[in-house]
């Protein structure tokens, strides 16, 4: 039986849903293989031992950041040289190179990579992508040593996926590494993608503004209630629904707060919605973006890490620069003013998600480079 190692920090959930949707996905494109799944976390669970020098290495490493909390110690466990080395001893430990035809992980806290085995590893961010974000300390990176573990991650794949160009960029300028190792193969949505999108041109003249994230400081949303107060002025009519936080908006009118949801029940609000709107600060990926594609939605967002390359400027949506109150309100404003523009751009978003954001195609455009890199 053909075999195919899978390594994953934790089980989904609470891994991210993509987890799932990639295994799902490699598992029907190689029909043929069975898939091994080995989470890393559980692993070292295993190992108690281990564990607490894991611990002890992180407070050695990170004492002063961890008591300042600029860092969370459940983060930097997983990010010493010690735990970097002994999972890949584990890795080595656990895996029989004749057994098994490739072996793929998902992102790139850890290197499961064994000698003579072919690797893959599908990420959406690299560490000093960090540095290209506008008022990102550099003294908030993790150790130089941590920075060549990570490295070493790229340094041993036999290719690396990313889930956008502005990553790409970032393995080929700041980890030297090779173009000709390196895929865009994108990602799909972690909500159920819809089995039919009506075009209904009366959504977009509902004047509905949506906001979806978690956390709202992050994700920009300050900036979007200072936009949407000027919006009101020239359409009293709007609304802004906010989804995933309940933060204190003060007495700004024609805001409902909805707070987290369960994602099975995103796509009513996404619906629901005119206009999806998410001037985010930091956004190693934000694959809500995608899941409002898939509705048929404009997208006003900022020119921040893979936002791009989801929101084409003039084409399904607005790109402003972050923090610009002015630019988010004027441009939600012509979306507002034409509906008939709103159309325009949601259609677009839809054939683009079909086109770049569906998981099987994802997923084909690994294999292409896989059944290549592998001999299959």
């Amino acid at each position: 039986m053909r075999r195919i190692a899978f390594f994953s920090l934790t089980p989904s959930p609470p891994a991210p849903p993509a987890n799932k949707m990639v295994l799902q996905e490699l598992q029907a494109a190689f029909p043929d293989h069975v898939i091994d799944v080995i989470y890393v976390l559980e692993q070292l669970k295993r190992a108690p031992a281990a564990l607490a020098v894991a611990a002890i290495a992180a407070g050695t490493s990170y004492a002063p950041d961890l008591l300042r909390r600029r860092k969370a110690f459940k983060y930097a466990v997983f990010r010493t040289p010690w735990l970097f080395r002994w999972i890949k001893r584990r890795a080595a430990d656990l895996i029989d190179v004749s057994a098994y035809d490739f072996s793929f992980q998902m992102q790139s806290l850890f290197d499961a990579s064994v000698p003579g085995l072919p690797h893959f590893v599908y990420t959406d961010h690299t560490h000093l992508e960090n540095l290209n974000y506008e008022g990102f300390d550099p003294a908030d990176l993790y150790s130089a040593d941590w920075i060549d573990c990570e490295r070493a991650v790229y340094r041993n794949a036999t290719m690396v996926f990313t889930r956008s160009s502005n990553v790409m960029a970032s393995l080929v300028s700041q980890y030297e590494c090779d173009p000709d190792r390196l895929a865009c193969v994108y990602a799909g949505s972690n909500a159920a993608v819809p089995d039919k999108v009506p075009h209904d041109p009366e959504r977009y003249a509902r004047k509905n503004i949506l906001f979806a994230g978690i956390d709202w400081q992050r994700k920009g949303g300050p900036t979007l209630l200072a936009a949407f107060s000027r919006v009101l002025q020239t359409h009293p009519d709007a609304s802004l629904t906010i989804v995933g936080c309940t933060p204190d908006i003060g007495d700004t009118l024609r805001c409902r707060l909805v707070g987290r949801v369960p994602l099975d029940e995103m796509p009513k609000h996404f619906a629901a919605a005119s206009v999806f709107c998410m001037p985010t600060q930091v956004e190693p990926f934000g694959i809500v973006f995608v899941e409002a594609m898939w509705h048929r939605l404009p997208i006003v967002a900022t020119r921040v890490g893979a936002v791009p390359d989801m929101v084409e400027d003039g084409e399904n949506g607005f790109l402003v620069p972050q923090g610009d109150v002015g630019r988010l309100a004027a441009r939600l404003t012509a979306l507002l003013d034409d509906p008939e523009l709103c159309a325009r751009f949601g259609s677009a978003s839809l054939h683009l998600a079909r086109d770049r954001y569906d998981w099987p195609a994802v997923v084909r455009r690994m294999k292409e480079r896989i059944a290549e890199k592998a001999r299959l």
